[in-house]
């Protein structure tokens, strides 16, 4: 996949298989574009189909992770780096256009990276509300800095939580909770997302970048093919009955079963050594 600096931030590929995407924008407090999204949507989508790519982690710059959508720069200000995709209207300029926008544009990014089998970290570094909010609900784990604050507040300007963010919080911590948590419209601290289930670990934001990291590879080393499968049917499974979920995963055992990944894991646990998985992606 190609990396660089795009418009909005920055991606590199990182030891074993880390696609770390950087938002570079401080002095905007990091805020989302229909550029930015678009970027982000076809980077992800690169990331996806690359076998070179395992694991992808999203951070941003400064003190915030995404402060949310900036309006100005809708307007078309320029935010430097290389665009991946040619730029298209950003809509919103009636109820169609808006409609379109959300389903085609800002949804989109969300369902992309929610949707990818590899496994998404988010380190919220400082800041996240509203769009950045929900994009760090749509990863797979969340990492905060001690520092940061997050929610969704968009009734303080009477608009909606529209990119998912009303799904994402209720599959996180139940309809009575996020009732509470959009009607009051609550920013919070990094602990009290903790406490919630919106994040899933809080440390000192010194540590943020490595604690992310360590886990990236982590995830990065242990078996993709299963990994991924298992991913998908979690997922699944929250939207499923019970005798459809075991179809579900019975199927996806047929895969997992017979794949190199499951030879090695069973040899090595005979030979009381660590598993060394994943040499199919080496060859």
């Amino acid at each position: 996949m190609k990396t660089g600096t795009f418009t909005g931030f920055e991606l590199d590929i990182r030891d074993p298989g880390i696609a770390w995407f950087q938002f570079n924008s401080p002095q905007r407090l990091n805020g989302m574009t229909t550029a930015i999204k678009r970027d982000l949507i076809e980077a992800v989508t690169q990331a996806q189909m690359d076998n070179n790519v395992r694991v992808l982690v999203f951070t941003g710059t400064g003190r915030a992770f995404c402060a949310g959508d900036d309006l100005k720069a809708y307007q078309g200000a320029e935010l430097g780096g290389d665009p991946l995709v040619e730029p298209i209207p950003p809509g919103h300029d009636n109820a169609l256009g808006t409609y379109n926008g959300l389903r085609t544009i800002s949804q989109k990014l969300n369902t992309t990276v929610r949707g990818i089998d590899k496994l998404t970290i988010c380190a919220l570094n400082g800041v996240a509300i509203q769009t950045g909010f929900s994009l760090a609900l749509s990863c797979d784990f969340r990492l905060a800095a001690d520092t940061a604050r997050m929610g969704s507040a968009t009734l303080r300007f009477g608009l909606l939580p529209d990119e998912g963010g009303q799904y994402l919080l209720v599959q996180a911590m139940g309809v009575a909770r996020t009732l509470d948590f959009l009607m009051r419209k609550k920013i919070i601290s990094a602990e009290q997302a903790l406490d919630l289930g919106l994040v899933h670990e809080v440390v000192p934001a010194a540590e943020l970048q490595q604690a992310a990291m360590a886990l990236a590879t982590e995830l990065a080393n242990g078996p993709q093919v299963s990994m991924r499968l298992l991913k998908r049917s979690v997922y699944n499974a929250a939207e499923l009955s019970w005798e459809q979920s075991l179809d579900e995963i019975a199927a996806k055992t047929a895969v997992s079963d017979h794949h190199p990944d499951a030879r090695e894991g069973v040899t090595a646990f005979h030979e009381k050594r660590p598993a060394n998985f994943n040499n199919w992606l080496k060859s």
